[in-house]
């Protein structure tokens, strides 16, 4: 009896470290800087304002669960109000860019969590999660999948959310880097983004398409140099943006283009962008469509 007692702990066990992949995903952990703490494992403003005994970043208590939670406040500085941002491993904190992120090999199909949320301005915040590769052949890193999600309205008290990932790549990524944000492009003071028990949901086969469109999402001219022509049809009303990225992920451009509802061609200019492949995201509220460009 004591062995199977013993082997269904040890079950349980691996299963917890199966699913709980994002490093501190509870934010039970951080670190003592003397007049602040970091949370372990994720990178802050709070060592570039420190010496304005500000901290963008902050231990909130109790978690949900457990006893802590991540708390980033878009705060004042000076003249200017600095953006609460954390990233999971290094951030570099003149481009506002994450330097690294962890190591990490599923194709999970969605990324999870609890927030709460709230803007005094008008710009949202966001959550955006990458997963990413290295190819040999190409030498250099290509994005597997993202995750995105700019906030809307406001959660006042603990609620949960799920993001899709939208795959661009049939590869197994080796690197994922988490990136929230309390405002977005223009921040004001208090702007905020809680944040806990973050995971990953399902699994992915191959490249996943979502059926919200109503015929294939189209883009033409492609290859372009000037602009892209966006053609949608969708089958309900749902807010929609546009993304373009990179081969690695990055984000170049976005577009937010409201509520979109039947067949519509939205213009995206991308003059002055250098010369490559990218991916076009459509993102909808009930699932997003990905398609590569050449831009000449």
């Amino acid at each position: 009896m004591k062995k199977i007692f013993l082997s269904i702990i040890s079950v349980l066990c691996f299963t917890a470290t199966t699913f709980a992949q994002v490093p501190n995903n509870g934010f039970e952990t951080w670190t003592s800087m003397g007049s602040y703490n970091n949370p372990d494992g994720w990178g802050t403003l709070n060592n570039t304002t420190a010496i304005a005994s500000v901290y963008t970043a902050n231990k909130g208590t109790p978690g949900s669960p457990g006893t802590a939670y991540l708390k980033l406040t878009s705060k004042t500085v000076s003249t200017a109000v600095v953006n609460g941002i954390a990233v999971s491993g290094v951030l570099d904190s003149t481009t506002m860019l994450p330097k690294s992120g962890f190591a990490f090999a599923q194709r999970p199909a969605s990324f999870t969590g609890k927030w709460q949320h709230m803007i005094y301005g008008s710009s949202q915040g966001s959550i955006r999660v990458t997963l990413t590769r290295w190819d040999n052949t190409l030498n250099q890193r290509i994005a597997v999948a993202t995750a995105n999600q700019t906030l809307s309205g406001m959660a006042m008290s603990w609620a949960n959310f799920t993001i899709p990932f939208t795959y661009t790549d049939g590869g197994t990524p080796d690197t994922c880097i988490i990136i929230l944000k309390a405002s977005g492009a223009n921040p004001t003071n208090n702007d905020y983004l809680w944040v806990d028990n973050l995971g990953f949901s399902g699994s992915v086969i191959g490249i996943e398409k979502h059926d919200f469109f109503l015929t294939d999402l189209m883009i033409f001219p492609n290859p372009s140099s000037e602009t892209i022509n966006v053609n949608l049809n969708l089958k309900v009303p749902q807010k929609v943006s546009i993304e373009l990225t990179d081969i690695s992920g990055k984000l170049i451009s976005s577009k937010n283009v409201g509520i979109l509802q039947g067949e519509s061609i939205q213009v995206i200019n991308i003059t002055g962008i250098a010369k490559g492949i990218y991916f076009v995201n459509v993102i909808g509220e009930q699932g997003s469509e990905t398609r590569k460009i050449v831009i000449e």
